[in-house]
């Protein structure tokens, strides 16, 4: 049994923000790239051969089910100013959440819809974004599957593709079935991490891949800020952040997701043998239902893993350091490495090759995998978010019991 008490030492508390990094993600591309479909098709798909590739120009039409998860607002600030994509729905219950978002982004009344089935059966979109809660992750894609499963002419019917936030599910089960529904309809699932857009964790991804350090020997995941109630997410945010049976838990779900997501991309997908978990409450009076705080060991055959999961962090972190045989990769914000190969006394600061079109931007990753025939791959991968949800299972049992917990092969 691991020494887990003393994985929890050093967290500092405070209160500074990151959570609005995520939705920035959205405006930015925005600003940078806001006349793609006038500039030209996507990249060839990687799986689709040239003379058999569709080009589609035109906007993607998507409906948008939920709005109670605060990256809503990051992506319609982007969306709004975009021409690669069109918003033909908006599936939310609460109308007074959808009029204040409507209001500020300048939304046209009649995209309005409080049910999912109905919003899908009037405006058939070519793709859904999912800003529901967590929980509701797997009744949102069963009923786009419903829709989807209808075939006219030999073709099928329904969104081609679901995106939604992370992460996939609240627990490994209801990953299990997302994954068999999606592939009773051929209905790709991606799941946006805002870190995949980031240059510098491809960067550390290929350097590993290309033996630059070495085999991998151990992976450290920080993720996390000050908080959700400290940095200020909304009221509809927050109510099912703070949920456990919602959100699957507190600073565990929400931040362990994300070093689950990189380490089982950095290792081809493959289960870790072991998965222990601490969790703790530092600020019970704020978070009284879920934990604030949590680690994570995940053990490989040859390799080890510390996620570090935290509201507590003293600033907004989002980084990742990778230890191989012969030497190591740090990355710094969204660019930049810090770089030690065998030999080397000191590290290298490195900056990152920019990620190329359609893999530098989650919309036109989706326009790609919907439009362009693309097969989903890497962090956003349905097959990799399965492992990651049988990892975050796992950790809250382990976390709940004391106990080591043993994933199967």
């Amino acid at each position: 049994m691991l020494d887990r008490t003393k994985l929890m030492r050093g967290f500092g508390m405070a209160a500074l923000a990151m959570f609005l990094m995520a939705g920035a993600s959205f405006a930015q591309n925005a600003q940078d790239k806001p006349e793609r479909a006038q500039g030209g098709p996507p990249a060839v798909p990687k799986d689709v051969p040239l003379d058999n590739r569709h080009v589609h120009t035109g906007p993607l039409r998507v409906v948008i089910a939920g709005m109670v998860h605060g990256h809503a607002d990051g992506f319609l600030n982007g969306a709004v100013k975009r021409t690669d994509i069109e918003i033909v729905g908006i599936a939310e219950p609460d109308r007074s959440l959808f009029d204040a978002y409507a209001k500020k982004y300048g939304l046209d009344a009649k995209l309005y819809h409080p049910d999912l089935d109905e919003t899908l059966a009037a405006t058939k979109p070519e793709a859904v974004l999912v800003y529901t809660n967590t929980f509701d992750h797997r009744k949102v894609v069963g009923i786009c599957a419903k829709h989807r499963s209808l075939v006219v002419k030999g073709k099928w019917q329904g969104p081609a593709v679901v995106m939604m936030e992370k992460p996939l599910a609240v627990s490994a089960e209801d990953a299990h079935d997302i994954a068999k529904m999606a592939a009773s309809v051929e209905m790709p699932v991606l799941v946006n991490y805002w870190t995949t857009w980031q240059a510098n964790r491809r960067g550390a991804y290929d350097l590993v891949h290309e033996g630059a350090i070495g085999d991998v020997r151990r992976v450290v995941a920080h993720d996390g800020h000050g908080g959700p109630k400290e940095i200020g997410v909304g009221p509809e945010f927050l109510g099912w952040l703070t949920d456990p049976k919602l959100n699957g838990g507190g600073a565990l779900y929400d931040f362990g997701c994300y070093g689950a997501d990189f380490m089982t991309w950095l290792m081809d997908g493959q289960r870790p043998l072991t998965v222990t978990a601490v969790t703790e409450q530092i600020k019970p009076e704020v978070y009284p239902k879920v934990d604030d705080d949590a680690t994570i060991v995940l053990t490989y055959p040859k390799a080890v893993a510390v996620l570090q999961a935290s509201w507590n962090w003293p600033f907004g972190r989002a980084d990742v350091e990778v230890y191989g045989k012969t030497g190591t990769v740090f990355t710094r914000g969204a660019n930049d490495m810090e770089v030690r190969r065998a030999g080397e006394k000191e590290p290298k600061n490195v900056t990152a090759k920019p990620l190329v079109d359609p893999e530098n931007d989650s919309i036109a990753y989706l326009r790609a995998v919907a439009l362009d025939g693309r097969k989903p791959s890497g962090p956003s991968s349905l097959e990799i978010n399965v492992v990651v949800a049988e990892i975050m299972d796992a950790a809250r049992e382990s976390a709940k019991t004391g106990k080591t917990v043993t994933l199967g092969r």
